[in-house]
């Protein structure tokens, strides 16, 4: 195990944000003492950089931002590097997800998340309740809310940077349909996908994912890929636990993931796991080093 980590990697939605999108103080206090022991904290997150600040305590400081799946990489709120999907690309899935009726929302860097007015109708019922079975409470929370408020509705796409694609469905089959049209698009151009769970995939720049924003943020700031930690729960963070010495999943973790990994919290999400994992692996080894 690397019980001193140079670095360490945190997951956001099922790692340190809890079920109701919120992370804790117990999570900020934990990060502070790691990085007041020399140790560098990093968020790597498919959540685009904009939606952090609601979702965290006042004070809430990490030392770099790796967003989008990572498109983008943020130190201090100033961006260090930043891909973006191309306009003819975001034009033509916006076409295929209408006739499929797929629910998407389009980042653009520097703005409110997007979607087109003429789409509203086959979104918002999308987005109708009862909360699907099978649909996680923290993904169906930040979907009730960018309909009822988040998303700027637009006649036509402006803008030409784009951090990425997030696609919804209320059911496995409709997302499965749409993941199979994306494979059919790829064949014209190419692109990344990636799934945090299984009503979900999204878009990104080809040959991108959160192991080349970690290995960008790393050149960054001159720290070599060798004693590097990091904590996630889902799929996104695959290329994350293949590229760090150390992996770890969280409790709430599927088995799939947990297989692939060197170690599991022992709490989950909802009880802080991040903060106890950290507390009584790494904390007690970085005080006897420093």
């Amino acid at each position: 195990m690397v019980m001193k980590p140079k670095a360490i990697f945190l997951d956001m939605d099922g790692t340190i944000l809890n079920h109701y999108n919120k992370v804790s103080v117990f999570t900020k206090q934990i990060i502070d003492e790691l990085r007041g022991n020399g140790i560098y904290v990093f968020i790597a997150t498919g959540r685009a950089v904009d939606e952090i600040n609601e979702l965290v305590p006042d004070g809430f400081q990490v030392d770099g931002i790796i967003s989008s799946n990572g498109m983008a990489g943020y130190v201090e709120g100033e961006a260090i590097f930043e891909h973006s999907l191309d306009l003819a690309l975001v034009e033509k899935i916006i076409e295929k997800a209408r006739e499929h009726n797929v629910y998407y929302e389009l980042f653009p860097y520097g703005g409110d998340r997007i979607a087109l007015k003429q789409d509203r109708p086959f979104m918002e019922e999308e987005m109708r309740d009862p909360q699907p079975e099978g649909v996680g409470l923290n993904e169906w929370l930040s979907r009730q809310q960018a309909i009822k408020e988040a998303i700027d509705w637009k006649s036509q796409i402006e803008g030409n940077k784009f951090s990425k694609f997030y696609f919804f469905a209320r059911t496995k089959e409709h997302i499965n349909q749409w993941k199979d049209e994306l494979e059919n698009i790829k064949h014209d151009i190419d692109f990344t996908t990636s799934i945090s769970s299984e009503h979900n995939v999204e878009v990104m720049v080809a040959n991108v994912n959160k192991a080349t924003g970690i290995k960008e943020m790393l050149h960054y700031f001159h720290l070599s890929e060798e004693e590097t930690l990091a904590i996630g729960d889902s799929n996104n963070d695959l290329p994350m636990f293949q590229f760090v010495d150390y992996a770890v999943a969280m409790k709430n973790a599927s088995d799939e993931i947990k297989e692939i990994v060197d170690d599991v919290t022992e709490f989950t999400c909802d009880d802080d796991g991040v903060y106890h994992y950290l507390k009584s692996t790494i904390v007690p080894a970085s005080i006897k080093n420093t």
